[in-house]
């Protein structure tokens, strides 16, 4: 994999966000640590105000690409969102040229039409399958591209690696049925503790995440997502996808 394609989602600096770190603090030992592909995560921010121009000036000083996860969902009791045109305008004074999000409570009915407005405002839009029941199934992913497809909107599919056990479906069987859709993949393995799944380093957990890699498109980013205790995890990772 080449290491242009490799993005650090900030989830892995889980511990640091907790002890009170600002995001623009863990934007930069990313770069530290090798990436100019970082996902920030909303929940992360403390003052969204005062972070977002001190992390679009950092982000511009040294040449960091933005991806953006809210972990908020497109659809809520059926009807769009009202959020999301709030969290375009955060993309916009950011500088972020990627966002995700869930999908919520979709269904084949809903007229998707209103949909397009967000998807014009410069950014790429993606949904992510979640560890829901709602949206985090095969079949809930499908039906909406699907729909996605037929409505012509320009919102792809963030394929979550780990995330399908949570929802007691296969990897492997997800990759192959929505490959087509996929622009953007987060990698996580995952360990059982007590029969529950738990996400864990690569080459740590049941996953034969290389395997999924290759059903998977090629040449598209793949962020590095779930906690670590240390740099050295996150560099083994960085490293194992590179090798990929």
């Amino acid at each position: 994999m080449k290491r242009e394609q490799i993005v650090l989602n900030l989830l892995v600096f889980a511990k640091e966000a907790e002890a009170g770190a600002l995001q623009a603090e863990l934007l930069m030992k990313a770069k530290e640590l090798g990436f100019n592909k970082v996902e920030l995560r909303r929940e992360y921010f403390q003052n969204i105000k005062e972070e977002i121009p001190v992390i679009k000036k950092l982000a511009e000083k040294n040449d960091i690409e933005l991806f953006y996860s809210v972990p908020d969902e497109v659809f809520v009791n059926r009807e769009i969102n009202p959020n999301l045109t709030k969290y375009l305008m955060e993309v916009k004074e950011l500088g972020v040229k990627h966002i995700k999000w869930n999908i919520g409570d979709f269904h084949k009915d809903i007229e998707l039409a209103n949909l397009q407005a967000l998807t014009e405002e410069g950014v790429e839009v993606n949904v992510e399958n979640d560890q829901t029941q709602t949206s985090g199934t095969i079949q809930a992913i499908l039906t909406f591209m699907e729909a996605v497809n037929i409505a012509r909107l320009a919102i792809g599919y963030v394929y979550d690696l780990g995330n399908w056990r949570f929802v007691g479906e296969s990897e492997e069987v997800a990759a192959e049925k929505l490959s087509a859709y996929v622009r953007y993949i987060h990698v996580k393995n995952v360990a059982y503790e007590n029969n529950q799944p738990q996400a864990a380093e690569l080459d740590k957990g049941v996953i034969k995440w290389r395997k999924i890699l290759e059903i998977l498109p090629q040449n598209i980013p793949v962020a590095i997502e779930y906690p670590t205790t240390s740099d050295k995890q996150i560099l083994t990772a960085k490293q194992l996808l590179e090798e990929a």
